[in-house]
């Protein structure tokens, strides 16, 4: 298995891990908190293929490259 994998399925876990327990102390049900933990990263994952999309087409670019006027 490539590293790249790997360090992509432990983000993924500590992610899970993270969500899960965020939204268990918020909520106090296991059953709400396994569903914000398995339906954020999805939404998460489709608001970040959009903003890759913005990112690479954006006019804005050359602009983040100038040095900040101050």
């Amino acid at each position: 298995m490539s590293r790249d994998l790997i360090k992509t399925m432990t983000y993924l876990s500590i992610h899970l891990l993270v969500g899960f327990t965020v939204a268990y102390v918020m909520t106090g049900s296991v059953k709400i908190a396994g569903g914000i933990a398995l339906v954020e990263p999805c939404i998460n994952a489709v608001a970040f293929f959009f903003h890759e999309k913005a990112w690479k087409a954006g006019s804005w670019k050359e602009r983040l490259a100038q040095p900040l006027a101050g």
